[in-house]
């Protein structure tokens, strides 16, 4: 059937009007055909040819996300009906190993796509002033031999950690286990850990793809600067993971103050602060003053970063569908990407950026 007979058809007119016109509403303000400009998308040199194009590619994988279709073989058979294929760009639906072939290809590139839809969202002037940065677990497939267990103090602990000597489980005491217990009200999960600096409407402005939920300096820098070239935050807020020393001062010389509790435990002679950057600015500034108040103030608006993070995870931040750390890695990017596009999608129809749902 024609793109013109589906037109015609007033029973299919209907049905683009309802549920079926998402595609076309969430990518109606963004462009992808820079794709085609990337060497691991140009015709391959053996002859191959690609039978649909890298842009159409990624609003269907985009669209699949949205419906909670995440592996190459959920998205294929989403994408089997005509409507949603060609509101997305195809001519004939794809399969599932032309799926799978573009997503390893994309992978290469996704940090850059996410990169573009950043800048999208600010040059709508959707970035507030205040940036927050916080890191996040992303579970993975206990199958997945390259993801690891690791440690999250806030997590619920759903997840065990294995222990390889199942003697050793059975002699430990009622009051050992007591005492374990209480130590800490974390718990363990097995997969990969992703950094993120957030602003405006639970918006992702930078991140990292890690190893795990706890971040070192060399990565919170390096996702900071890259968040510091969007937009231009007066405030960088973290939790005292980032009691950093570098942290404070990238931020300070880009004019960015942080705020960050001051851990004591890090120094043999603690100051009597509350904020690290009370510390920091006096190695900056002589003429810049912290009011108590004010820092404290504005701290408490650090919480909207575990807001946004949980808009993320509600585009499929935590629940990859696939194995392995490049893989998942690209899911977790898409994620992003899909919870930009969805902002983008609202702000541009009038409604509120930070709904995580598109409303028609």
């Amino acid at each position: 059937m024609s793109t013109t007979t589906l037109q015609n058809n007033p029973t299919v007119e209907e049905l683009f009007k309802c549920v079926d016109t998402i595609p076309l509403t969430l990518f109606e303000h963004v462009e992808f055909s820079f794709l085609t400009d990337y060497t691991v998308f140009a015709p391959d040199p053996w002859g191959r040819t690609r039978e649909h194009d890298p842009p159409a590619l990624l609003k269907g994988v985009l669209y699949c996300f949205s419906r909670e279709k995440y592996s190459p073989e959920e998205i294929a058979k989403e994408l089997q009906d005509e409507l949603l294929y060609r509101q997305c760009g195809f001519e004939s639906s794809p399969s599932h190993e032309s799926i799978r072939r573009f997503l390893i290809d994309l992978s290469s590139v996704v940090e850059d796509v996410f990169g573009y839809l950043v800048e999208q969202v600010a040059d709508r002037d959707l970035l507030d002033n205040i940036y927050r940065i916080d890191g996040t677990d992303v579970h993975a497939d206990h199958r997945d031999e390259e993801a690891s267990w690791n440690y999250d103090p806030t997590a619920e602990g759903t997840d065990t950690e294995p222990d390889d000597s199942e003697d050793a489980e059975q002699d430990t005491s009622e009051e050992e286990q007591d005492e374990e217990s209480d130590e800490d009200d974390g718990g363990y999960y097995y997969g990969y850990g992703c950094l993120v600096i957030t602003a405006g409407p639970k918006l992702p402005v930078a991140a990292a793809f890690t190893e795990q939920k706890k971040t070192d300096q060399e990565t919170a820098r390096g996702v900071t600067q890259d968040a510091l070239a969007i937009g231009d935050p007066h405030w960088m807020l973290g939790d005292g993971e980032f009691d950093m020393l570098a942290w404070h001062d990238d931020c300070l010389e880009d004019g960015t103050i942080p705020i960050a509790p001051y851990n004591e435990r890090n120094a043999t002679d603690p100051y009597d602060i509350e904020y690290r950057v009370e510390q920091r600015i006096k190695e900056h500034s002589d003429t810049v003053r912290l009011w108590q108040k004010q820092l404290d103030e504005t701290y408490e608006e650090r919480s909207q970063v575990e807001r946004t993070i949980g808009a993320c995870k509600d585009c499929g931040l935590e629940t990859p569908g696939v194995r392995g750390r490049v893989r998942v890695k690209s899911h977790v990017f898409l994620s992003l990407c899909l919870r930009l596009i969805l902002a983008i999608a609202n702000y541009e129809r009038g409604n509120n950026p930070g709904k995580t749902t598109l409303e028609l």
